[in-house]
């Protein structure tokens, strides 16, 4: 059972059946787990907020340490440096401090990139423990956005599409300073990941870079719309 469960593997398919039946079940938990929040008082809200939020954590760390442990790792790839791992090692920040500019910025980082990542995984693993960090960790910072937004009741404006990008854009150079130092492939700035993603319509480097950074500012705007268009309304 330990052999299976640690073990990596390649079951999970996506694109398929399989693929679209556990982003449904990851819906519907999303859905229940704010529906149920909206009914607690604000002191079981903020709790639920911040046991959510550092369990998206632990599974990084966790994971992080089981390949130590292993001797499989490579800091070359195994740092919790890219976007996603990033954001999930520090989103107990906006749960536990609650701070606006904190939600401005990582808003539109999750609800793109990591989102992605639900939609092209690039993990094939199925039902062991590398399955259950990926789709946690990743629907997981989803959820808590959404869960920040009708909780917490943070809204992003104009503005924070601009804080997101700016952050955006620091995040990747910070990325390539340490890519060059390490000779590693943080945040895909060297190269494409191996497996398919939506980089792979983009072209070859340096292009899909300047491509992602490009296209990036009207996704932004795309998320954003539905939160100006209810904005309008209810000033209506």
């Amino acid at each position: 059972m330990n052999d299976f469960f640690f073990k990596e593997n390649t079951g999970f398919t996506p694109f398929t059946l399989q693929h679209l039946l556990l982003i449904l079940i990851l819906i519907t938990f999303g859905v229940i787990l704010i529906k149920w929040a909206k009914k607690q008082p604000e002191r079981t809200q903020i709790i639920t907020g911040n046991i959510f939020t550092i369990t998206i954590s632990s599974f990084i760390i966790v994971g992080t340490g089981l390949k130590m442990y292993a001797g499989d790792f490579d800091y070359q790839k195994n740092l919790p440096l890219h976007l996603c791992s990033f954001l999930a090692l520090t989103i107990p920040i906006v749960s536990f401090c609650r701070k606006y500019l904190h939600y401005e910025i990582v808003f539109f980082l999750i609800l793109t990139g990591t989102f992605q990542s639900l939609v092209t995984p690039t993990s094939y693993n199925f039902l062991n423990f590398e399955f259950f960090r990926y789709w946690f960790v990743h629907a997981g910072l989803v959820i808590f956005m959404m869960y920040a937004t009708f909780i917490y009741k943070m809204r992003p404006t104009l503005k924070s599409v601009w804080k997101s990008y700016l952050g955006f854009q620091v995040y990747m150079i910070v990325m390539f300073i340490i890519n060059y130092f390490l000779g590693s492939n943080y945040f895909y700035t060297n190269r494409k990941p191996d497996a398919a993603s939506m980089l792979d319509l983009f072209g070859e480097w340096p292009y899909y870079v300047l491509v992602v950074n490009l296209i990036v500012i009207p996704y932004f705007f795309l998320i954003y719309l539905p939160f100006h268009l209810t904005r309008n309304k209810s000033k209506a």
